[in-house]
C-alpha cells in the first residue's frame, strides 16, 4: 500500500514537473508588449541659418618692404609690438652691385674728365672775352657747356654715392635705408633677422616682407560657402561667430561681402565671403589673427512658435503626418502643416494643438511582465 502511495507521487511529482517546465518556456517565448514614449508640442526660438568656415583676420594687414637691397643691420620692431605711422622699422646696409658700382665710378671719372675739358675751355674764353676778342654770344656757348658738365658731376656722384649708401648728399635726413611703417597698427610677424638680406620691391621682384602691420582694431571674418548654400545669403544678414580658441562665446558680425566668382576646392564650387566683426561684441577678448572661426549666418528667426521634434514627421506622398495618441497606446494618422525648420525642431502651423500626445520614433521601454 505504501509502494503505491510513493509510486502515485513520484508520477504526480513528475507531471507536475514537466507541465510547470511546459509553462515557464511558453512565458518566456512571449514578447512583452512595447511601450512607446511620447511628446507634446512647445513653444520655441527657430533659427534657420547655414554655416560657413573660416578664420578671423584683420581688414587692413600690410606687409613692410625694403627699398633697397642689402642686409639687416638693425631691427627696431617685435611680433606684438604697436607701432605708429612714419616709426622707423629696420636699417638697411647697403651692398652694392659690383657691375653697378664699377659703372657709377667710370661715370665719375668721365664727368671728371668732361668737367676738365669744359674748364678749361671757360677759363680761356673768359680772357679772350675780357679782351673783346669774342663777343658775349660767343662765350655763353662754353658758359653753357660748364655749366652742364658740372651738373653731369654732381649727379653722377650723387649716383656712386646712392649705390654705396642708399642716399645722396642732397637728400638731407631722407634716407631708403631706414625702413618706416606705413600704417599705425601690431606688429603681426617679423620674418626676418638682422643679419638676413633683404631684396628690394621693384617691378619684377615683390621684395622681402621685414615686417607684417596690421590695425587690430578692426577684424573681419573670411571664408568660404557652398554653392548650394551661396544662394539663400546676401549682403546685411546677421552672423554669429563661434572661434575655436574661445570657449563658450559668441561673437556678432554682418556679412559685407559675397564673391560674384566661385572657386573650384576639392571638387566642389565654393564662394569667399567677408563680414565685419562687431567690435562691442569682443569685450576684453583679444582675437588673434588667424583664429579658425565657423560663422551661423541666420537666414531666417522666429520667436514664441509652436514646434515639435522634426523628428516625430513622417511622410505620405510628401504630406507630413504625425502619429497621436488616442488612447493608451492607441495612435492615428494626423496630417500636419508645416513651418520654420532649425533640423532639430519644426514649427507647427496646423494639425496640432497644446497637449496632444506624438509618438515618438523610437522604442523607449518595454513593459515588465508581472
Amino acid at each position: 500500500m505504501i509502494k503505491k502511495i510513493f509510486r502515485y507521487l513520484f508520477i504526480t511529482l513528475i507531471v507536475v514537473g514537466i507541465l510547470w517546465t511546459f509553462y515557464f518556456l511558453y512565458n518566456k517565448s512571449q514578447e512583452p508588449p512595447v511601450v512607446f514614449k511620447t511628446t507634446q508640442a512647445f513653444d520655441t526660438l527657430i533659427i534657420k541659418k547655414t554655416v560657413a568656415t573660416g578664420s578671423v583676420i584683420p581688414r587692413k594687414e600690410v606687409n613692410m618692404k625694403s627699398q633697397v637691397s642689402g642686409i639687416i643691420e638693425k631691427l627696431y620692431i617685435v611680433a606684438g609690438q604697436q607701432i605708429q605711422k612714419g616709426d622707423v622699422i629696420a636699417k638697411i646696409k647697403i651692398i652694392p652691385n659690383m657691375l653697378n658700382l664699377a659703372n657709377a665710378e667710370n661715370r665719375v671719372n668721365q664727368a671728371k674728365i668732361g668737367l676738365d675739358n669744359a674748364k678749361m675751355d671757360y677759363d680761356r674764353n673768359q680772357n679772350l672775352l675780357n679782351q673783346s676778342v669774342i663777343s658775349k654770344a660767343d662765350f655763353q656757348l662754353y658758359e653753357l657747356k660748364f655749366k652742364n658738365t658740372t651738373e653731369e658731376l654732381k649727379a653722377a656722384e650723387n649716383n656712386l654715392q646712392l649705390i654705396k649708401e642708399g642716399v645722396t648728399k642732397d637728400a638731407g635726413s631722407a634716407t631708403n635705408t631706414m625702413v618706416k611703417a606705413t600704417i599705425s597698427g601690431m606688429v603681426l610677424d617679423v620674418p626676418v633677422k638682422e643679419g638676413g638680406q633683404v631684396i628690394e620691391s621693384n617691378t619684377f621682384n615683390e621684395g622681402t616682407t621685414i615686417a607684417s602691420v596690421a590695425n587690430m582694431g578692426e577684424m573681419i571674418f573670411e571664408g568660404k560657402l557652398d554653392e548650394s548654400e551661396v544662394g539663400k545669403v546676401r549682403v546685411g544678414m546677421p552672423i554669429e561667430l563661434t572661434i575655436g580658441a574661445i570657449d563658450k562665446q559668441k561673437f556678432a558680425a554682418e556679412l559685407e561681402y559675397i564673391s560674384p566668382k566661385g572657386v573650384t576646392e576639392n571638387g566642389a564650387i565654393q564662394f569667399i565671403i567677408r563680414a565685419k566683426v562687431n567690435n562691442s561684441s569682443i569685450g576684453g577678448n583679444f582675437l588673434r589673427a588667424g583664429y579658425s572661426a565657423n560663422a551661423d549666418i541666420i537666414l531666417e528667426k522666429k520667436e514664441k512658435v509652436m514646434a515639435i521634434p522634426e523628428g516625430v514627421l513622417k511622410f505620405d506622398n510628401e504630406k507630413a503626418y504625425v502619429e497621436m495618441e488616442k488612447g493608451n497606446q492607441v495612435f492615428e494618422k494626423k496630417f500636419v502643416k508645416t513651418g520654420l525648420s532649425d533640423g532639430i525642431n519644426i514649427e507647427v502651423l496646423e494639425g496640432v494643438k497644446k497637449g496632444d500626445k506624438l509618438k515618438l520614433p523610437q522604442v523607449a521601454e518595454q513593459e515588465p511582465k508581472h
